[in-house]
């Protein structure tokens, strides 16, 4: 016997949640109140439900994006790190590396690596300091390290949150 497959989780966001969404990726300097006028809501409805994406892990963070080439650090590269596995787990390394400044992140991951990490440095000789600090930790064991010619799709989410709005409107 085969079982119908069963239907894809609700999304925790419903078509409001998407417009309001949408307006702040695309327009951060809105604000509450300019996105209740812009959206024909209630201040208060747009902050309830800011407040409730922000509870639920939704919306990370309202802070400013920032460019990294803009404060002069225009090399970006991606290092999969293969760490000594042992007590700890990933704890030490990940602490490690949260002590490097230019370390922007950092993701387990599966395959030939254990860790997946994006730096940025001044210029190619400020990425070797930076991958120097990196690798000079007891846990780290190999780095192999690419360097970013040019960035074709930078971190995105309109189009996640468009695709969750069109969901959202078909079904209501």
């Amino acid at each position: 016997m085969t079982s119908a497959p069963s239907p894809p989780p609700r999304a925790p966001v419903d078509a409001l949640d998407c417009r309001i969404l949408l307006l702040l990726l695309r327009e951060p300097g809105v604000g509450v109140l300019g996105a209740s006028r812009r959206l024909g809501v209630a201040r208060g409805t747009v902050q309830a439900r800011l407040d409730r994406l922000q509870r639920a892990g939704v919306l990370r963070s309202m802070a400013p994006d920032v460019d990294p080439a803009a404060l002069g650090y225009p090399v970006t590269a991606f290092c999969t790190l293969e760490i000594r596995q042992g007590r700890g787990g990933h704890s030490p390394v990940i602490d490690h590396l949260a002590a490097i400044p230019e370390v922007l992140e950092a993701h387990t991951i599966t395959g030939s690596g254990d860790v997946l990490i994006r730096i940025v440095g001044r210029d190619n000789a400020d990425l070797q300091r930076v991958i120097d600090q990196v690798v000079d930790d007891a846990h780290v064991t190999r780095a192999s390290t690419v360097i970013s010619l040019a960035t074709r799709l930078d971190h995105r989410t309109i189009p996640l949150v468009e695709h969750l709005l069109g969901a959202a409107t078909a079904s209501s």
